[in-house]
């Protein structure tokens, strides 16, 4: 039995440049996948780039159970990741820490007043009557008419009920008509067309049997609908600041102007009547597949209160020639969707259209965080000025490379030619930590900060204590006389074991560090549970073939005062060699006539 035990030791022993090349290939993929992906550099954290960081803890509504849940804290990062997008910031990251916190790092460049604002509010959702809608980034004109007898309102309302009309074909299903039949809509649904409408009854705006939005019925025209008119005409969606600039201040009992895209990824602007329906109307909503179509649908269900409202409105609407039979439903002053109606609705509503799975589930969400028992308190808010970031990013690394340095003369003096496979091993261990990380940044968020800078200069010693183990267990063989290449075979068990216990521990730490804080201490705790686990890899997978094969070398075999494994300074002995003797024998002198 031993000696299959012996072969497979030997063939495990004669074969480390497997082990190595392997180590080396994956280096070079990590590497030049690095490269291929475009980012070269570490995604920097806001404490290391500048910019604001800013930390809200989600609280259930009073009467509401469980309701900080997984679900809900997503539904809110998406809502408020639109926000920060608002902002016309870039690099922006929205993201959940723990099971109540929201993390929201905007970079440098960006006013902290108003992303406070912006995302420490609670989201407003409405359904507003639809009164005209438009192309809503500027297209080139014809030459005006010398006679000036078609007016610039007259052209845009005729744009409108075209762009309208034409809308159908977007997202119903394949119907040629904006508003389908009686008998494919049955009763309590609704039928989206798109973000594709012209107009709908108002209180503030009256309508022609035409479908063209008219001036007030007064004789004397009112300043405010001239004035938002106006607004209309000039309203450019392509422009961030326009679209945050039209919203900013508008009330739900205000006639309003927005912009939203339509399916085909295009902006119009719009000019909605006042609120009919808020978000906290809807009691639920979520994708679902129609059994009878097969078809991705939105179903809505809505509380007592708002069900009367939305049969009231839907009352209106129904009667109504396309496009006047549309309504939109608003999120923080962006129009996600507007569904014609052709019946009155109450109770529950499906709006269908030429959803996905993934389109319909945005749009469930949307409408479910307006029902969202959830409001969110401000724990913290963080600037960091770019001068600031940079010069912490310069200390952190001029403490790095001090530590480094001070791990290597230890190495050399202590350690002699040992220190090259340590230095080596080290240098290994620095590739894959920055190019894992490079990686981490754009995969999933992953940005460098300078609590993360400490996690890895710590990371150096933890990586260089398992170095020592290693060979402090190659010379305590030594020391008993053996020769090297069997004393590092008989020290990497045991050094195998105390590497494994001491990394486990630092893993378990770093672990449970990263689980019971937020901010920026779990990026400390994720570098070092990070470079941990390279520890292992790279003591495995390169240290240690790499020894074997240094074994093997006179320089370190024959044990070279510079090798570090010199016998004579170890304080090694010849072994103690004894001979059996037959029993009664006495030991003295040997008669060598005799022999």
């Amino acid at each position: 039995m031993a000696a299959p035990k012996k072969g497979r030791s030997h063939g495990a022993q004669s074969r480390p440049g497997r082990t190595l090349a392997f180590i080396l290939i994956a280096m070079v993929a990590l590497t030049g996948g690095m490269f291929l992906s475009g980012h070269t550099t570490p995604r920097l954290g806001i404490d290391l780039a500048g910019g604001t960081s800013i930390t809200l803890k989600a609280k259930s509504e009073p009467g509401q159970k469980n309701a900080v849940n997984q679900t809900n804290m997503n539904t809110a990062v998406s809502i408020i990741e639109r926000r920060v997008n608002g902002l016309g910031v870039t690099e922006s990251e929205v993201q959940t820490q723990g099971s109540d916190n929201i993390i929201v790092n905007i970079p440098k460049g960006t006013n902290e007043a108003q992303a406070r604002e912006q995302v420490g509010t609670t989201a407003q959702l409405y359904f507003r009557p639809v009164i005209t809608v438009a192309a809503g980034a500027p297209t080139p004109e014809p030459s005006a008419s010398p006679s000036g007898s078609g007016t610039d309102k007259d052209k845009a309302t005729d744009k409108a009920t075209d762009k309208a009309t034409d809308g159908s074909k977007d997202k119903a299903s394949g119907s040629p008509t904006a508003t389908p039949t009686p008998s494919a809509t049955p009763q309590g649904r609704a039928v989206t067309d798109g973000l594709k409408a012209d107009s709908s009854p108002s209180p503030s705006a009256g309508s022609s049997a035409s479908g063209k939005p008219t001036p007030s019925a007064s004789p004397t025209p009112d300043p405010a609908t001239a004035a938002l008119q106006k607004k209309f005409t000039d309203l450019n969606c392509t422009d961030k600041a326009a679209r945050s600039q039209v919203t900013s201040g508008v009330k739900p009992e205000d006639t309003a102007v927005a912009c939203g895209k339509n399916s085909s990824g295009q902006w119009e602007k719009y000019i909605l009547g006042p609120a009919e329906v808020n978000g906290k109307d809807v009691d639920k909503a979520q994708a679902t597949i129609n059994q009878q179509t097969g078809a991705w649908v939105v179903n809505m269900d809505f509380t007592g209160g708002g069900s009367k409202k939305f049969a009231k409105i839907t009352s209106k609407l129904s009667q109504q020639q396309p496009p006047m039979n549309q309504f939109a439903i608003v999120l923080d002053g962006d129009v996600v969707s507007a569904p014609s109606v052709s019946s009155t609705l109450s109770g529950s509503a499906e709006i269908s259209g030429s959803f996905d799975q993934q389109s319909a589930q945005d749009l469930a969400n949307v409408l479910s965080y307006g029902a969202l028992p959830l409001s969110f308190q401000e724990q913290s808010v963080t600037t960091v000025t770019a001068a600031l970031g940079g010069e912490q990013l310069h200390a952190g690394l001029i403490a790095g490379a001090i530590g480094l340095l001070l791990v290597v003369i230890y190495l050399v003096v202590y350690y002699r030619g040992l220190s090259l496979i340590a230095l080596a091993s080290l240098l290994v261990s620095a590739v894959l930590t920055y190019v894992i990380m490079t990686l981490l940044g754009p995969a999933i968020g992953f940005a460098l900060n300078l609590p993360a800078v400490c996690g890895a200069i710590v990371a150096i010693g933890i990586t260089a204590d398992s170095f020592i183990v290693f060979f402090e267990r190659i010379r305590d063989e030594i020391r008993e006389g053996r020769s090297l290449r069997p004393s590092v075979e008989r020290a990497w068990p045991r050094a195998r074991r105390t590497i494994l216990v001491s990394d486990f521990v630092s893993f378990l730490a770093a672990a449970v560090l990263f689980v019971v804080t937020v901010g920026k201490v779990q990026g400390f705790a994720f570098t070092l549970g990070l470079t941990t686990v390279l520890d292992v890899v790279v003591v495995f997978l390169f240290t240690k073939p790499l020894m074997t094969i240094l074994a093997r070398k006179k320089f370190f075999a024959n044990g070279h005062p510079w090798s570090g494994l010199d016998p004579k300074r170890l304080g090694a002995k010849p072994p103690l060699r004894r001979t059996r003797r037959a029993p009664g024998s006495s030991v003295g002198p040997v008669d060598t006539k005799e022999a």
